[in-house]
């Protein structure tokens, strides 16, 4: 099943988070590329990895982005074509701050955040592993 289809399941309040996760890691996800890196945009202390399941998808964002009211602005956007699991696995855990990804930002009713928490980052990286994990501080 398709990523856009597992995140429709899950705005629905249905189907299953680990599979939607899964199907995020095995899907490849076109990620805009801005001054030599990955796009991303921070927001509630956590820095987004804007990434996309197409180039519609994609376009859209660029045309919000660019022009403020949808129109298209002429300008071509390179991205890069990853994999989520690397991703998650990889990118994440070198951005050295917390980090998830954003799919689909431009469609409001087919958006889906990816936070850095335990079950979708690694637990190094995860924000709330140290209470999974029993490490949390004497409050």
């Amino acid at each position: 099943m398709a990523l856009v289809e597992r995140i429709a399941e899950r705005r629905a309040g249905a189907g299953d988070p680990r599979a939607l996760v899964g199907e995020l890691r095995r899907a490849l996800v076109l990620v805009p590329v801005d001054a030599g890196g990955l796009w991303t945009a921070e927001f509630g202390g956590v820095r987004w990895i804007c990434g996309f399941t197409d180039e519609g998808a994609l376009a859209r964002f660029v045309r919000a982005r660019d022009s403020g009211d949808g129109r298209d602005t002429g300008r071509a956007w390179e991205f890069a074509e990853l994999r989520g699991a690397r991703l998650l696995d990889e990118i994440i855990p070198a951005m050295d701050e917390p980090a998830g990804v954003a799919i689909n930002v431009a469609d409001p009713a087919g958006a889906m955040l990816f936070p850095p928490v335990t079950g979708i980052v690694p637990d190094a990286v995860a924000v709330d592993a140290d209470d999974i994990h029993g490490g949390g501080s004497d409050g």
